[in-house]
């Protein structure tokens, strides 16, 4: 890998904030020019790859996966290799995982589980974020330990899966602070646990057990009111936020409010918000519906996607992800008798890059540095791998995707390479292909074809206090901290109150 020299000629490169026709060479994984008409010697052992009528854009990041999940008593069908092999086969060079413990389980436990799950077998490079399912003051210590040691700077909560993950409201505080205090990016699921909880045993007991009972017990107000909530609590910490899975147009217009307050607040909607929505639920084949359920659902009304991609658009979302959490149709029967039994999940990690260009870009939503920036650099900026990550430019890592905007492809779980029998896009015509994909240097997909082996991609460590999103927090901290107005000692007389029975 080492000796690799590549030189991407004739396309254009698409970052962030413009667009420029130049080639791209690449030395030791690492891009080392970016310009016109770019001749590198010696012309021996170099790769060519012609990007000619295409775009060269940085590599995807998805910053929400689960990978071979043990979760309602089943594990997720993408396992690190599988999973990260769909991601480079549909543009996508760096996932982000999540390490969840059990409730009074260790933190740091859960992180060397899932990365010793993930070092053997990924193709492309991962990082995680931990959950926090319970407050301790080993909690705290360890998580202190894990932004130390570790490269760990974002942890989530999850106000959801009451009894097995949840946390109530003093623990969300005390998991803000904690975040706030360590440079860490809070992340919370944003539901109500409790009402949803008395929302199923309603629904069981009016005698809905499909897939329909699970988006009825948890309605839109349910999220909107749990992303309020996360809100206001980190708001009175100065903790910045991050809404993971955005699905609802109530919880998404809370979050463009709060962000038009002011408020250090970012939203990742994910490519089945943004790519289809929750009337599937209602499909006469069980199985059919059954496929789509996820925690929070897809929302019934079916203008959610094209409102939720406006705002994507224009900034009052931040990013996206895709939650990969991948069950076959047997192991969504479990909840054949009852929806609270179906494992929660759906798949999009191969999927999200073409699903986003085909509803934001080629719709004439977003244009293509936008595009670059919800699918790749607003993370890398969030999450501290910038520019090494997300950006095209002298230095940073060579992650880097060959796209053709014209090209067509027809989402199918024929095709896919996701693990899965069942696609929730199945039949999208998505305009906007990777042609190719370059991860850490090498040509890892073109064609069609892979040329990559399991572990060839490594773990990133994330340093705490990202300056994108930490900048503004350490300003306010010094400004607009309350203090005592100065006034005279009273000295008159107080009244003596006596002891009420």
């Amino acid at each position: 890998l080492a000796k690799q020299r590549l030189l991407i000629k004739g396309g254009k490169v698409v970052n962030d904030d413009l667009s420029v026709m130049a080639d791209v060479y690449v030395e030791d994984g690492v891009v080392q020019q970016v310009g016109p008409n770019l001749n590198p010697e010696p012309v021996t052992g170099l790769v060519v790859l012609d990007a000619t009528n295409k775009l060269v854009i940085p590599g995807g990041i998805d910053t929400h996966t689960h990978m071979q999940f043990p979760f309602m008593g089943s594990r997720s069908k993408d396992d690190f290799y599988t999973g990260t092999k769909a991601a480079i086969a549909g543009g996508t060079t760096m996932i982000i995982d999540f390490a969840i413990p059990q409730k009074g389980c260790s933190l740091i436990e859960a992180f060397d589980t899932w990365k010793s799950w993930a070092d053997p077998q990924v193709c492309c490079d991962y990082a995680l974020h931990v959950a926090v399912t319970w407050w301790s003051d080993k909690v705290k210590e360890e998580m202190k330990s894990l932004v130390q040691n570790k490269g760990v700077n974002s942890f989530k909560m999850f106000m959801a899966y009451k009894d097995v993950y949840m946390v109530n409201d003093e623990e969300l505080y005390a998991a803000f602070s904690s975040c706030k205090e360590l440079g860490a990016v809070a992340q919370v699921h944003a539901e109500n646990g409790e009402l949803i909880a008395q929302g199923a045993k309603k629904m069981l007991a009016m005698g809905i057990t499909g897939p329909e009972g699970h988006e009825l017990c948890r309605p839109e107000e349910v999220e909107a009111e749990a992303t309020q909530r996360a809100v206001t609590i980190a708001n009175a910490v100065n903790c910045p936020l991050y809404i993971v899975h955005v699905m609802s147009k109530s919880a998404a217009k809370v979050i463009s409010r709060a962000r038009r307050q002011g408020k250090v607040v970012y939203g990742e909607p994910i490519a089945a918000s943004l790519g289809t929505d929750g009337t599937n639920y209602w499909n006469k084949d069980w199985a059919h519906a059954a496929a789509y359920v996820m925690g929070p659902p897809l929302r019934p009304d079916p203008s959610t996607p094209g409102f939720l991609m406006n705002l994507l658009a224009n900034d009052d979302l931040s990013v996206t992800g895709t939650d990969n959490c991948t069950f076959d149709i047997c192991q969504k029967a479990l909840g054949k008798d009852d929806f609270t039994k179906i494992p929660n999940g759906v798949n999009g990690v191969e999927d999200r890059m073409s699903v986003i260009w085909e509803k934001g870009v080629y719709s004439g939503k977003m244009d293509e540095n936008r595009f670059v920036a919800v699918t790749s650099t607003n993370a890398a900026k969030i999450f501290n791998l910038y520019p090494k990550k997300g950006r095209i430019a002298v230095g940073s890592d060579a992650d880097i995707v060959i796209w053709d905007p014209k090209a067509t492809r027809t989402i199918s779980a024929k095709t896919h390479h996701q693990a899965n029998n069942f696609n929730i896009f199945e039949g999208m015509v998505c305009h906007g292909v990777p042609v190719a994909t370059v991860s850490r240097g090498k040509v890892v997909y073109e064609g069609g074809a892979f040329n990559v082996t399991a572990g060839e991609g490594k773990y990133v460590s994330r340093p705490p206090f990202p300056s994108y999103v930490y900048e503004r927090v350490r300003q306010r901290e010094q400004v607009c901290q309350p203090v005592p107005v100065k006034r005279a000692p009273y000295t008159d007389v107080v009244s003596e109150t006596s002891a009420m029975p």
